[in-house]
C-alpha cells in the first residue's frame, strides 16, 4: 500500500485511540504537520500523493512515528511539540513547567482591563513558563515586573521565553527571580550564567508593589491522583500541589505578601473552581478589603481579587 499523509494520519490516529488519548484525531493532525513541517492548507492539498521514498521523508516519518508514541504514554501533546499558545502568543514549554492554560488567560485579561498599567511595579508569584508575567509586559504599560519560582529549570524555561517575545528594552522590564515566594527578593549571590538571577543587585525586600499576580498551585494533594495521566504524571508535581486542602499558597500569599504591597494595591490569583469562598475568606481575614471573586467564560470561579489597604 503506497504511504501517504492521509495513511499515516490514519495510522497514528488509531494508535493513540489504543492508547486511551481523548483526542486522537486532533492529536495525530498536529504530530503530522510538525513532523513534516506542514500547514492544514497543504496537508489538504497533498494528503492523497504517494510520498516520495528518499531519506528526508523516511526521516519525518519516523520523528512522526516516534511522537505517536510518546503521545500514546500520554505526554502531553504541548511537551512533546514544545509550545504552547498563551493570550496569543507561542510559549515554549517543557516537563519543569505546568502548561499555560486557557484559565489563566482570565486572570491576565482581567488585570490588563482594571490596570492597562501606569508605570506600576508588578510581582508575579509562581511564574513557571513566565506566561503571566510576559505577557502583561508585552500587552500592559507597567513599570519593572518581577516573577518569581522556586524551581530553576522553571526559570530557565522562563528565561528562553523571555528572549524569544520580549525585544531590546522591554527584555530589562522583566526580571525572573528565584526563591520561595518572598524569599526570593534579597541580594544576588549567582555567577553562573546559565542560571537566573536570583535577584537584581538591589534591596528588592525594600521594593513595595501596586499590584500581585499569581497562579498558585492550588490542587488539594489527594486529588493529584485522580487526574488525567497527562497531568498526574508529566506535569511538575511542585506546581500542582496545593497541600491537602488546596489553599497553601493563599494562606502564605495574604500573610506574608503583605509588607510588599503598597498602600491600595491589587491583588489578581487564579483559584480552583471550587475555591472562591474559602480564598474569600482568607483575604479578608488578612485584611484585604474589595475581595471578588470573578468567574471565567465557562461560568466557573476562576479569579479572586483584592485590594490592599493599611
Amino acid at each position: 500500500m503506497k504511504q501517504t499523509l492521509q495513511t499515516l494520519l490514519t495510522y497514528g490516529r488509531e494508535q493513540l485511540k489504543r492508547r486511551g488519548s481523548p483526542e486522537p484525531e486532533l492529536d495525530a493532525k498536529y504530530l503530522l504537520l510538525e513532523a513534516f513541517r506542514t500547514d492544514m492548507v497543504h496537508f489538504l492539498m497533498n494528503r492523497s500523493r504517494e510520498l516520495p521514498q528518499n531519506p528526508e521523508i523516511e526521516e519525518m516519518t519516523a520523528r512522526y512515528r516516534g511522537m505517536i508514541a510518546q503521545r500514546g504514554k500520554r505526554i502531553p501533546l504541548q511537551q512533546i511539540l514544545g509550545t504552547q499558545e498563551f493570550m496569543g502568543f507561542t510559549f515554549y514549554v517543557s516537563r519543569h513547567v505546568l502548561i499555560p492554560r486557557q484559565d489563566t488567560e482570565t486572570l491576565v485579561e482581567l488585570v490588563l482591563k482594571e490596570h492597562p498599567g501606569n508605570n506600576e511595579a508588578v510581582l508575579d508569584l509562581c511564574t513557571g513558563s513566565g506566561c503571566i508575567a510576559l505577557s502583561l509586559a508585552i500587552m500592559g504599560k507597567y513599570g519593572k515586573i518581577h516573577a518569581i519560582d522556586l524551581s530553576k529549570e522553571a526559570l530557565k524555561v522562563a528565561e528562553k521565553n523571555k528572549k524569544q517575545l520580549l525585544y531590546g528594552e522591554m527584555q530589562e522590564k522583566v526580571v525572573f527571580l528565584e526563591g520561595d515566594l518572598f524569599a526570593a527578593l534579597g541580594i544576588n549571590d549567582s555567577h553562573e550564567d546559565d542560571v537566573p538571577p536570583v535577584a537584581e543587585k538591589a534591596k528588592l525586600h525594600e521594593i513595595k508593589y501596586d499590584l500581585f499576580v499569581s497562579n498558585p498551585p492550588y490542587i488539594p494533594t489527594d486529588v493529584i491522583e485522580g487526574l488525567e495521566p497527562e497531568v498526574r504524571d508529566y506535569e511538575p508535581r511542585m506546581a500542582l500541589d496545593g497541600s491537602e486542602d488546596g489553599l497553601l499558597f493563599y494562606r502564605r500569599i495574604a500573610a506574608e505578601g503583605r509588607p510588599y504591597l503598597k498602600d491600595g494595591a491589587s491583588v489578581y490569583l487564579e483559584i480552583g473552581h471550587d475555591q472562591g469562598e474559602a480564598v474569600k475568606e482568607i483575604l479578608e481575614e488578612a485584611g484585604f478589603t474589595k475581595v471578588r471573586i470573578i468567574k471565567d467564560t465557562a461560568g466557573k470561579d476562576r479569579v479572586a481579587a483584592a485590594v490592599w489597604k493599611k
